[in-house]
C-alpha cells in the first residue's frame, strides 16, 4: 500500500516498515523515531528526544514534544505544535495554529496555517489549506475502532486512533474535513470546505 501511495518510501528512514499498515506505523511512531534520531547526520542538533537539522527554522513560541524529528530546510511558526511522535522530511511547513499528532509529513509537504493533522501519514508535496482538519478519532461511535471503505472492500485498522494516508501531491482545500480513517490516492484534490469520509455506512 505505501509503496502506491508514496514514490520516496523505500528510500526513506521508514524503509524498514515499507510492509506494515500506515496505522500500524504511527500507532508506533514514538518508539521507531529514537531509534532514527541515533542513525541521523551531524547536521542534527539532538536534545531531549528532538532533532532539528541546523539549517531549520522553529520559531520561538512553536512547542516540540519528543521525539520528534524536523529535517534540513524545514520550517516550523511560532504557535505550532508537534507532538506525539512527529517526523518532518526535508522542506517541510508547519504554520502558525497548526498542530501534528503522531504524523509523518514527508519531503515538501505543507500545512498552512490552523490545520489539526492526527496519525497520518502525508507523502511528498502534500499542500493543506487554512482551516483543513485530519482527523483521527470517532468519539461518534460506541465502537470507535477505524474501517475504511477502501476499493470496494473494508478494512478493519484494529485501531481507535487513525487519521489518514495522503499520496504524494495530494491537495486539501480549506476548512475541509477528512474523517478518521482515509486513504488518498497520489494527486487526490479534496475540495474546499470538502468531507471525505471512507468509513463503511
Amino acid at each position: 500500500m505505501l509503496r502506491r501511495f508514496i514514490g520516496g518510501f523505500e528510500i526513506s528512514a521508514f524503509r524498514t516498515q515499507i510492509d506494515e499498515a500506515p496505522w500500524a506505523i504511527t500507532l508506533a511512531l514514538a518508539d521507531i523515531l529514537p531509534r532514527i534520531i541515533q542513525g541521523l547526520t551531524p547536521g542534527f542538533v539532538v536534545q531531549d528526544g528532538i532533532a532539528i537539522h541546523r539549517d531549520a527554522i522553529v520559531e520561538a513560541g512553536a512547542v516540540v514534544k519528543g521525539p520528534a524529528i524536523v529535517s534540513s530546510g524545514c520550517f516550523v511558526a511560532a504557535g505550532a505544535y508537534l507532538r506525539g511522535g512527529v517526523f518532518l522530511d526535508d522542506g517541510c511547513t508547519i504554520g502558525p495554529g497548526c498542530e501534528a499528532k503522531s504524523s509523518i509529513l514527508f519531503a515538501g509537504s505543507r500545512l498552512a496555517h490552523l490545520n489539526f493533522v492526527g496519525d497520518s501519514i502525508l507523502g511528498a508535496d502534500v499542500n493543506c489549506e487554512a482551516g483543513a482538519v485530519i482527523a483521527n478519532f470517532r468519539n461518534e461511535r460506541a465502537d470507535r475502532r477505524i474501517r475504511i471503505l477502501h476499493d470496494g472492500q473494508v478494512i478493519d485498522t484494529g485501531v481507535e486512533r487513525f487519521g489518514a494516508l495522503l499520496g504524494d501531491g495530494v491537495r486539501v482545500g480549506a476548512n475541509a474535513v477528512i474523517a478518521p480513517g482515509a486513504l488518498l490516492s497520489p494527486g487526490a484534490i479534496v475540495p474546499r470546505l470538502g468531507l471525505v469520509d471512507q468509513s463503511p455506512p
